[in-house]
């Protein structure tokens, strides 16, 4: 008998799916990406990605987790034994993605702190950041601990490790379900607000306005793909984990079109908010709009500071909102990433959930660590881009040419999530993943290795991409095929035979 723990409700899987979804680049990538790539022109091939990759790779990844009732190691292993190391290489990828991505959830934190007071200061607060929070050093030195970060960086890991000692249904299911509406309704509040401050028209009409000759442009259907591909945690072992978990009788392709809509619907809310606030910005300096647009860590943790100063009234509690909704987004996701390596140690090892979280969860925080010091910042940037880029993106990549191409899986697939689904798969879904997205996904793969290698990445020197970008890129596939070579055990390669027949 199958003891695999399960979600409490549909609903709990769906929240803690969004919950993965909804992240931090949802608020900080989306709008800028936007922008840069058309504004409101931007958003057909964004839709045009959405229902050509993003939801037919969450469906493919939802059915193969239900389907195999296991982590993405031993739902692979359980396909075919020699694919086994591909799911532990997203587990690896995923692994790397929770040690700094813990760190930017301690920045958040700690700016919600210093909201109340604009602790920020009036001046340079890209300097604030650098420089007087970070204290950033040079790229390739290490530095000390800054205590700034340390200290929310220990209790974004006391609560995320609490959480999933506590479980499946008790603990990730029940944070969702606290995180996620409040997130939601925390945000609503922050865009309310900002659309009734003076120039925010101007800011929605940079985000709105379309410039239809961008759609011609291959770099703006890259840009689409590759947005939707990082913001629905696909391909790093999340969604199989998370579906693994689903009660025998469940509506698969519904649940990914819910999951793949809320995710884009939260987003489209960020670039209003982001827009209105920007605009509101650009109209107290007096510039247009376009001399005040960034990304990233910049629009977060100096820009929106910048902005908070200019707020008419209560400006310290927007501010608190803004960037506990940073600490909501982050902890969600953050959950869900560590699940994924819980699971993989857990059924690989034969060991307890308990001993799971804490050798995995607590090496995890451990090199975290590396990032919550003077380097970290530099540290962080290349890791992310690189593990990003040359992971996520070159996993999914594998993922989907093994499914459609090498073990030819869609049609097995789709017959099992047409067997417990109300809206069953025609055929724009295998030829969505066996033609469009490996093409798209290999044009962008060929786009980014050129760039890299001859552009490099930043200012950075090359020694120092290699040693913490390429290497890092490298090193989740070497461990993923070291940690493959250990047997299962038992008979834990089977799938129960509980599971086997769903449609029954």
């Amino acid at each position: 008998m199958d003891n695999r723990p399960q979600w409490g409700t549909r609903a709990g899987f769906v929240l803690a799916a969004i919950g993965s979804a909804v992240g931090l680049g949802n608020i900080w990538r989306f709008p800028g990406t936007a922008y840069d790539n058309g504004g409101g022109a931007f958003f057909l091939p964004y839709l045009f990605a959405l229902l050509t990759a993003g939801i037919p790779l969450l469906i493919l990844e939802f059915t193969i987790g239900h389907k195999h009732r296991g982590s993405a190691p031993l739902s692979y292993a359980r396909v075919r034994r020699g694919a086994e190391w591909m799911g532990w290489w997203q587990v690896a990828i995923a692994f790397v993605i929770s040690t700094y991505y813990s760190v930017i959830i301690a920045w958040a934190m700690s700016y919600s702190v210093f909201s109340f007071k604009l602790s920020w200061g009036q001046g340079d607060t890209v300097n604030f950041l650098v420089s007087d929070y970070l204290k950033v050093a040079k790229a390739g030195e290490v530095g000390s601990l800054v205590p700034g970060v340390l200290i929310p960086l220990i209790i974004t890991w006391v609560v995320t490790l609490a959480i999933l000692f506590a479980g499946v249904k008790k603990g990730i299911e029940k944070a969702n379900k606290i995180m996620i509406p409040a997130l939601v309704v925390l945000f609503l509040i922050i865009v309310v607000r900002a659309l009734t401050l003076e120039g925010a028209v101007d800011g929605l009409n940079a985000f709105f306005k379309p410039n239809w000759d961008m759609i011609a442009k291959p770099q703006v259907w890259v840009a689409a793909y590759g947005q939707i591909f990082f913001s629905l945690s696909i391909a790093f072992a999340i969604m199989v984990t998370y579906s693994s978990y689903l009660p025998k009788k469940s509506d698969i392709t519904n649940n990914a079109f819910i999951t793949g809509f809320a995710n884009s619907s939260v987003e489209l809310l960020a670039g209003i908010g982001v827009f209105a606030a920007l605009g509101f910005m650009a109209h107290q300096q007096g510039v247009p709009v376009d001399k005040v647009v960034s990304s990233g860590v910049i629009l977060a943790f100096a820009v929106f500071p910048e902005i908070i100063n200019q707020f008419p009234a209560l400006n310290g509690l927007f501010g608190f909102l803004f960037f506990f909704c940073l600490v909501l987004a982050g902890l969600s996701s953050l959950i869900s990433i560590v699940e994924t390596f819980i699971a993989g140690v857990q059924e690989k090892f034969n060991v307890s959930r308990k001993l799971a979280v804490s050798v995995g969860g607590g090496l995890s925080a451990l090199i975290s660590l590396f990032f919550a010091t003077q380097g970290g910042l530099n540290f962080l940037d290349v890791t992310d881009e690189f593990i990003n880029q040359f992971g996520v993106a070159l996993a999914g990549l594998f993922e989907v040419v093994f499914f459609a191409w090498f073990v030819k899986q869609l049609n097995p697939l789709k017959q099992h999530a047409d067997a417990i689904s109300d809206i069953k798969l025609g055929a724009w879904w295998k030829i969505c993943l066996s033609i469009i997205t490996p093409i798209v996904l290999g044009y962008m793969m060929y786009g980014k290795f050129k760039e890299r290698i001859v552009n490099g990445y930043g200012d950075y020197p090359a020694d120092f991409l290699f040693n913490y970008g390429w290497s890092v890129a490298l090193g989740a596939i070497l461990i993923a095929v070291l940690i493959s070579r250990k047997s299962w055990p038992g008979s834990k390669i089977e799938v129960p035979a509980s599971d086997k027949e769903v449609s029954s």
